[in-house]
């Protein structure tokens, strides 16, 4: 059996748990999607977090979506202490996080434990998907260093975003966690959308020989 942990039940994680669940049965692949996520579901969430009802405003987001995926819950919040419980066993990590700090945070924690990483984020109109394979491909830091200024950048509560942007990416989140599962995974390359425009970029990146997260990973 595989297992994926899927940091955050949000915009990103609900479509990305939802495929992933449907595309491991496909393809008749044994999967444990672990769903880690501290917060509770409120009404302002509904129209992209798409596992969720009005029924269910207040309840924690991870055990909502793990029962009706027959996933497994973790109520709990990503950081340096629960880091190492909470990836243990894993296979690959999905970012859904929906904050720079979080994603940094899964970024160098995956690093450093050596676990393929898909990125994924989405802010107004504008998504992203990065696969990271630790000693092998670029990782977040490698593109970005670090988290922009405090302010610099609005968050997604203050942005918004496109509510049908956060299934696409989620759903390229999805495929990109089942290539790695299946040893095929595609990575190298970050992937932008423009839902504005209606367009994809590619973009192939390196790794930085001085990266402060990966730079010391052996290949």
């Amino acid at each position: 059996m595989k297992t994926a942990v899927l940091l955050g039940a949000g915009g990103l994680g609900c479509p990305a748990a939802l495929a992933l669940r449907d595309e491991a049965r496909a393809r008749g692949l044994s999967l444990q999607l672990v769903i880690v996520d501290d917060d509770r579901i409120d009404g302002s969430n509904l129209s992209r977090q798409i596992l969720y009802t009005a029924a269910e405003v207040g309840l924690p987001k991870a055990e909502v979506a793990a029962r009706k995926l027959g996933a497994v819950a973790r109520v709990a919040r990503f950081d340096a202490s629960t880091a190492a419980a909470l990836l243990a066993g894993a296979d690959v990590v999905l970012d859904g996080t929906d904050n720079f700090e979080a994603r940094f945070r899964a970024n160098d924690e995956a690093v450093a434990r050596r676990l393929p990483l898909v990125h994924g984020a989405a802010l107004g109109w504008t998504g992203q998907l990065l696969t990271i394979l630790p000693g092998r491909t670029a990782c977040l830091r490698c593109l970005f260093e670090g988290p922009p200024p405090e302010g610099s950048v609005p968050a997604c509560a203050e942005a918004g975003v496109l509510s049908p942007l956060c299934g696409l990416v989620g759903a390229a989140m999805a495929r990109a966690a089942m290539q790695v599962l299946l040893g095929a995974a595609e990575a190298g390359v970050l992937s932008r959308w423009d839902a504005l425009r209606g367009t994809e970029r590619p973009l192939a990146v390196k790794r930085d020989p001085s990266c402060a997260a990966c730079g010391r990973v052996a290949s």
